[in-house]
C-alpha cells in the first residue's frame, strides 16, 4: 500500500486551535478521507518552527487526490485557511516527501 509523506506549514500561535479543530474532525470530512481510501492517518507538529508531517496510507494515490474535488474537502480548506500557510484554492501548501526507508 502506498505511504504518503507531507510536510505543512502551521502559523505561530495557533498550535492549540489546529489540535482542538483536528480532534473534533467533521464525520463528513472524516468519512470522505475514509471513502478516498486514507488509513493510518497521522499529523505531527513540531512545536519550535510549526511544521507538521503527515503521514498516511492509501490504496491508490491517484483515486486519494481526488478528494480535493470534494465539496467537503474545499469547505475544510477554507476552515483550516487562518490557521496555516495556504495555496490561492485554500489547499494547505505541502512538501511531498520521498519515501528511502521502510522497515517492514
Amino acid at each position: 500500500m502506498p505511504r504518503i509523506g507531507q510536510i505543512m506549514y502551521l502559523n505561530k500561535d495557533v498550535y492549540d486551535e489546529y489540535q482542538k479543530r483536528h480532534a473534533n474532525l467533521w464525520p463528513e470530512m472524516k468519512k470522505e478521507l475514509k471513502d478516498h481510501g486514507a488509513t493510518n492517518y497521522s499529523i505531527f507538529l513540531n512545536k519550535e518552527n510549526g511544521e507538521l508531517f503527515a503521514y498516511l496510507e492509501v490504496p491508490d494515490v491517484a483515486s486519494y487526490n481526488e478528494i480535493a474535488n470534494t465539496d467537503i474537502c474545499k469547505k475544510w480548506w477554507a476552515y483550516m485557511k487562518p490557521l496555516m500557510k495556504t495555496n490561492l484554492d485554500n489547499s494547505p501548501v505541502a512538501l511531498d516527501l520521498h519515501e528511502v526507508f521502510h522497515l517492514d
